[in-house]
């Protein structure tokens, strides 16, 4: 998503403040039209900031002393004389990605243009809390030292876990599938634990966030990801922004009351009915009520089924009548263009994605467009890496406007 620490067509000749305030904004219009297009020419930014000439360049001038914009070579081909180009300093930031599941913990560190620099991705060491925080602060750390910098020149941390993140009030509930991840203060211990900037989010919000950075709704306002795998949960992009809801509680679509379920029960009201039936769990639970036997897995199910067991396509057939069923209660409610499905299950195109398809037809008259995340499990990732940098570019900003 792009951050939007500035618009990109403000006219300082219609904005009125001391000349301080004045050249802050003006900087900011540019660094921003810079970060957008880059590389791009005095002359291509006063047009397309509507600032003059002479602003432009006083405005790159305080930028470049800042080390925020740097020369990004010539301009090439057309008539008369080359343009000097300019482009976002890479090095002028660096944020760190991660993405906390409870198979792995997958994190990146990049630059301030989004590239990344360095990637690690390990085992998530589950047994405790306190372990899987120690490994969050090993993997960050290492990750700058991969990188070739010192840990004090990252700017911004962003990890993402199962749960709702409550927001200002640094708690993390329902985080079922992470063992004391709900204790209270667990969001202090992390950010002690990195001694950097941090932000806390819902893994399946930063898929959200991914797609529209890297994936599928680039270019879509209003889209869902719904992700099924360990468990199930829906990232909302409402208006081209991220929607949290008023507890940050917004897509837990994991407690919708599922038909042929028992709503009541203490497991159901605890992990939520829809949860505990399209999950990966739920699906070897189907599985085995069917008579496969042997160790289970989702992936195993699936498997069987594109080899064409017979009992595996039964289940899988049952699953996708419950995504399809997720997605009509959403349509109704949220009306998106896109539904982007997500996870280990949802990520199974060839198996379930026409299926749900013809399902979502028959349920209701809404009909989004459905497709199958290319981001994969990388979407958080990428997500947390975009939300950091949001932070990131406005921490740089504000700091070398005050310098």
């Amino acid at each position: 998503m792009s951050y939007r620490g500035g618009s990109t067509s403000i006219n300082a000749t219609t904005v009125t403040g001391t000349p301080s305030l004045l050249r802050a904004i003006n900087e900011r219009t540019v660094l921003e039209c810079v970060r957008r297009i880059g590389p791009i020419s005095r002359a291509q930014l006063s047009r397309e900031t509507a600032l003059s000439k002479p602003t432009v360049s006083q405005a790159l001038a305080g930028l470049e002393e800042a080390g925020l914009v740097r020369e990004a070579g010539r301009s090439k081909g057309g008539k008369g004389p080359t343009a000097v180009l300019y482009q976002l300093n890479p090095r002028a930031g660096w944020v760190v990605g991660i993405d906390v599941g409870r198979n792995w913990v997958r994190a990146a560190i990049a630059d301030v243009t989004g590239a990344f620099v360095a990637r690690r991705d390990e085992r998530a060491k589950v047994r405790s809390a306190e372990t899987l925080i120690s490994q969050i602060g090993e993997i960050a750390h290492g990750l700058a030292s991969d990188a070739g910098i010192g840990w004090r020149q990252v700017t911004v941390a962003a990890v993402g876990s199962p749960g709702v993140v409550h927001p200002g009030r640094e708690e993390v509930e329902l985080a079922h599938s992470l063992p004391g991840w709900g204790r209270q203060g667990l969001v202090e211990l992390v950010h002690r634990e990195l001694g950097t900037n941090t932000i806390f989010e819902n893994d399946v919000n930063l898929a959200a966030l991914g797609e529209r950075s890297h994936g599928l709704g680039r270019e879509v306002d209003e889209f869902v990801y719904l992700h099924i795998g360990t468990g199930v949960g829906l990232g909302i992009v409402m208006h081209g922004e991220l929607y949290r809801g008023a507890g940050g509680a917004a897509g837990e679509v994991g407690y919708l009351p599922l038909w042929g379920t028992d709503v009541r029960a203490p497991a159901s009201r605890k992990r939520g009915a829809l949860d505990r039936a399209a999950s990966a769990g739920g699906v070897v639970d189907a599985a085995k009520r069917a008579g496969m036997r042997g160790p289970l897995t989702g992936e195993r199910i699936f498997a069987a089924a594109a080899d064409g067991d017979r009992v595996a396509k039964k289940v899988v057939a049952q699953e996708a009548d419950r995504i399809a069923m997720t997605i009509a209660a959403v349509a109704a409610v949220l009306d998106p263009a896109l539904v982007i499905l997500g996870g280990g299950i949802g990520a199974n195109a060839d198996l379930v994605l026409q299926t749900v398809r013809d399902r979502v037809r028959a349920l209701s008259p809404f009909r989004p467009a459905i497709e199958a995340s290319e981001l994969r499990e990388e979407a958080t990732l990428y997500g947390s890496v975009s939300m950091a940098l949001q932070s990131a570019q406005a921490r740089l900003f504000d700091r070398s406007a005050t310098a």
